[in-house]
């Protein structure tokens, strides 16, 4: 039991000191002030990669709700995209229609969008930075992060969880020399509960 305690603890420490840290900044997000970075580009894709948006065209491919579905963008077109603003792009859902293919580029800590007019082939490119503040507190929450931090996000639970309720069964054995043990973990329970019922409506 206490082997299992010490290393589901070690190998969940660090990342229950960040989490803890961006728990307390998520708490006061509203009071850190930060002016987001914006970037604005405009630019024309190229001639000969034009006609590959209308080959791939995605604007009649529709849902059950009768809404195109996101495809990405055809390999070429995203290859020069994502060298051009520095962005990857290749992997990105697209939303096609007849005017336009507009693509999402969320991220951690910030946002980014880009539209490209099929008519013309013109390109609007939008990017917001809200800081290094702002991509921990996303990490916290797993906002735009994938699916390999997703998992990482899921070990750490279980590894902490698996602290947790080791915890709870040494405190158990080590109960009877320590009369306030049971006392002190039942306030962590009630604590919680009474300021839940009282303040939070």
């Amino acid at each position: 039991m206490h082997r299992w305690h010490w290393i589901s603890a070690a190998i969940s420490l660090i990342g229950l000191l960040l989490f803890s840290v961006t728990g307390i900044t998520l708490n006061h997000a509203g009071d850190i002030k930060h002016k987001p970075r914006v970037e604005h580009r405009e630019l024309t894709l190229p001639d000969s990669l034009r006609p590959l948006l209308v080959i791939a065209d995605k604007s009649d491919d529709t849902d059950a709700n009768n809404k195109p579905r996101p495809a990405p963008l055809p390999a070429t077109v995203a290859d020069w995209l994502s060298h051009t603003l520095g962005t990857d792009v290749a992997r990105q859902p697209a939303e096609w229609s007849p005017e336009e293919v507009y693509v999402p580029l969320p991220r951690p800590g910030g946002d980014a969008w880009l539209r490209i007019a099929r008519d013309d082939g013109s390109i609007e490119y939008e990017s917001t930075d809200q800081g290094w503040l702002a991509y921990f507190n996303d990490l916290h929450k797993g906002r735009n992060t994938g699916s390999v931090w997703a998992w990482f996000i899921d070990i750490f639970a279980v590894a902490c969880l698996l602290s947790s309720l080791t915890g709870l069964l040494i405190l158990q054995f080590h109960a009877g020399q320590r009369p306030s043990t049971w006392p002190l973990v039942g306030l962590g329970l009630v604590i919680p509960l009474i300021l839940a019922l009282l303040f939070i409506h």
